[in-house]
């Protein structure tokens, strides 16, 4: 019989929909019978895609015998974390500071009221590996509320005060907003690059989209020097098994070191980031691969991650029938009945075919092309023709197996970084159908989500709206508002993101610098997360400094750089210290320190008078410049710079500007050219 979950939205909380376990979606309905029962709550937070969250529901929430004892003992609640990102950052920083780590599935026990008092992750059906069973644990629990109640209110009590403290915590002093604050970043980065596997940091590797940007950005101001970092990170994620080979995508992370054996899950949010990155790193090398690897990650999204309305799903499923990998991996004999012998040998050869595999006896596709003992007598372009068509005969292939489980919600920030990924596609690489992706999810997105009164919603799905918008809602959603804006000219989108922005100013800034998760307005919980540090998404506070820092380059409005000033100033003590945390952050600082470029066009953009006079700054990636550009400046615009500029005889005419101070108009590509290439960016 179906629980309490079944009238949910989520694909996660669906997923348990049909266990024994008496499960509440987080709301007053599951506080309040708490309260009532006087029983200590359960909450399981997860997402559709983690396979271990998978595993604890097979091992336990699917067993009647552990049902019968959360049901009888506690009030049990489920929480898909990405429909509900406040209650995990408040929860996960419960069970770091319990246990000195975390991950999903997390597992917290608290009081009727909400404060935390113990938990961990992922507890076997049975112990092993000198890890507890979960029935020990909620007999253990059980135990300690019925006993023991005061000691555990009271530690409840000064964990909930340590959470607190700790969103107030003040980063350290005594950093610029300078060159130098960047140049330490710098110099920390290159410190802790891994020269063997690229990237930072050790296995597990996940990919650093934020810092390769924040890198890429600096190559552009004149730090060349640190281009082979980009590069060599850049070229090492893109021959892994974390690549999907045939499918374009990117799966969530690698287990090991050299990028090989992935967690198979693939995210909207990583491959957004990652086409971008691609993209802006096709832009600043010319490297036709960096365009290749783009293209393949945006049409992946389109081919796998679309839903039926237009918006970009949320994941797809590490696990395709109980077992991870299934869909993605091969054994040599598959290719062979798929491939003719030459070209099964040549493909074998090029991505690590062996008849044994490479993990648990099948193969993860990896790129060790050009072998030792490549064939002589081929040209490279010749063999890569070939590959292509192997690739696409392997997919085609793949296709006919059973396909990993997908989790449909469309969820603001999540598309918003990907809106903003396929308008730079589209404005960079002339592909219409790109831009045309970026703004049918934007009209999705926003028509569904978007209130009146300029509220926004989390989570869109089956035509409904679920959960109020956090901060990277609004500031992920801004971004992509802005790339779409830059991309096709038309002022809805500037319009909607700098609703957004005032939004973020009015609803979430903290009076003593920086932005809160959640609005002023939202759900009352036991604290008011504040989590500055980006993670595997930027953080909602680095976005929104950036997405405001932007907004007062196009409008001269003082307030929004003062609030993203402020903002950098509360982290500026860590970005150069742990610059791999900050990424995003460093990517602001860098904007903000730079001499940034004002563009406005008067002309219709439509027209090839107008294209050519915007092709200097319009279709090459110029990330320390803002673009404005209008037919008809005689009618009200919405964007101040487009204010009081005409064309000049007739033509389309160009104004350069920066801190609103502008250069003679120009009416030539050339021209403009020279007015902009005197600063990077």
């Amino acid at each position: 019989m179906p629980n309490r979950l079944a009238g949910e939205t989520s694909p996660y909380l669906l997923q348990h929909a049909n266990n024994p376990v008496d499960w509440f979606p987080w709301g007053p309905d599951a506080l309040a019978r708490a309260k009532l029962l006087d029983r200590p709550i359960f909450l399981s937070i997860g997402y559709a895609a983690c396979h271990w969250c998978h595993v604890m529901e097979r091992e336990s929430f699917e067993d009647d015998a552990t049902a019968r004892l959360l049901n009888d003992r506690f009030v049990a609640i489920k929480v898909d974390r990405e429909e509900r990102p406040d209650l995990d950052s408040i929860y996960m920083s419960a069970v770091q500071a319990m246990t000195g780590g975390g991950g999903w599935p997390m597992s917290v026990f608290l009081s009727p009221d909400g404060a935390p008092f113990y938990g961990g992750t992922y507890y076997p059906d049975r112990p092993r590996h000198g890890m507890p069973s979960f029935r020990q644990v909620l007999e253990g629990v059980s135990t300690a509320w019925t006993t023991q109640p005061a000691e555990v209110l009271a530690a409840g009590q000064r964990l909930v005060g340590a959470l607190v403290e700790g969103s107030r915590a003040a980063a350290p002093g005594g950093a610029a907003l300078d060159e130098g604050l960047l140049q330490a970043a710098d110099a920390a980065l290159s410190a802790s690059f891994d020269a063997r596997n690229g990237s930072w940091g050790a296995a597990p590797k996940f990919p650093q989209s934020m810092t390769i940007e924040y890198l890429l950005r600096r190559i552009a101001a004149g730090r060349t020097d640190l281009a082979s970092i980009v590069r060599f990170t850049l070229d090492k994620m893109a021959d892994g098994g974390i690549r999907d080979q045939l499918g374009g995508g990117f799966h969530r992370y690698a287990t090991d070191a050299h990028w090989l054996v992935p967690h198979f899950e693939q995210m909207l949010y990583d491959n957004a980031q990652l086409a971008r990155a691609y993209l802006h790193a096709w832009a600043t090398f010319g490297d036709m691969r960096d365009r290749d690897v783009a293209t393949g990650v945006l049409d992946y999204m389109i081919r796998e991650l679309t839903t039926a309305d237009g918006a970009f799903a949320a994941s797809q499923d590490a696990d395709t029938e109980g077992i991870e990998g299934l869909t993605f991996t091969w054994r040599a004999a598959e290719i062979r009945e798929v491939l003719d012998d030459a070209a099964a040998a040549h493909f074998a050869q090029a991505y690590g075919v062996t008849e044994e595999g490479n993990w648990e006896g099948v193969t993860i596709l990896s790129r060790v092309w050009p072998a030792p003992d490549a064939p002589p007598s081929r040209s490279d372009a010749a063999l890569e023709t070939e590959l292509a068509a192997s690739r696409a005969s392997l997919l085609a292939r793949r296709a006919m197996r059973s396909q990993p489980a997908r989790d449909d919600k469309a969820l603001a920030a999540w598309n918003g970084l990907a809106i903003a990924a396929f308008a730079e596609a589209g404005r960079l690489l002339g592909e219409d159908r790109y831009t045309a992706a970026a703004v049918q999810a934007v009209e999705t997105i926003v028509g569904g989500l978007l209130a009146a009164d300029g509220s926004l919603g989390r989570s869109w799905k089956d035509g409904r709206a679920v959960g109020a918008g956090v901060l990277e809602d609004y500031a992920d959603l801004a971004e992509g508002l802005l790339a779409l804006y830059e991309t096709t000219f038309d002022e809805r989108w500037f319009t909607i993101a700098r609703g957004l922005g005032d939004r973020i100013i009015e609803r979430f800034e903290d009076p003593a610098g920086g932005f809160f998760d959640t609005a002023v307005d939202h759900e009352r919980l036991i604290t008011r997360p504040k989590d500055p540090q980006d993670n595997a998404v930027p953080s909602g506070a680095a976005m929104a400094a950036t997405v405001l820092l932007r907004l007062a380059a196009w409008t001269g409005e003082g307030r929004y750089r003062d609030a993203a000033e402020r903002a950098i100033g509360t982290v500026a003590g860590y970005v150069a210290r742990y610059p791999t945390g900050f990424a995003q952050w460093l990517t602001a600082t860098s904007f903000a320190t730079a001499d940034v470029v004002e563009v406005a066009v008067v002309g219709d953009p439509a027209e090839a008078e107008t294209r050519e006079l915007l092709a200097p700054v319009w279709s090459t990636w110029r990330p320390f410049q803002v673009l404005a550009a209008a037919t008809d400046t005689e009618a009200a615009s919405a964007l101040p710079l487009l204010a009081d500029r005409v064309a000049l005889d007739g033509r389309a005419t160009a104004y350069v500007c920066r801190a609103f101070v502008c250069q003679l108009p120009v009416t030539t590509a050339q021209a403009l050219a020279e007015q902009i290439g005197r600063t990077p960016g």
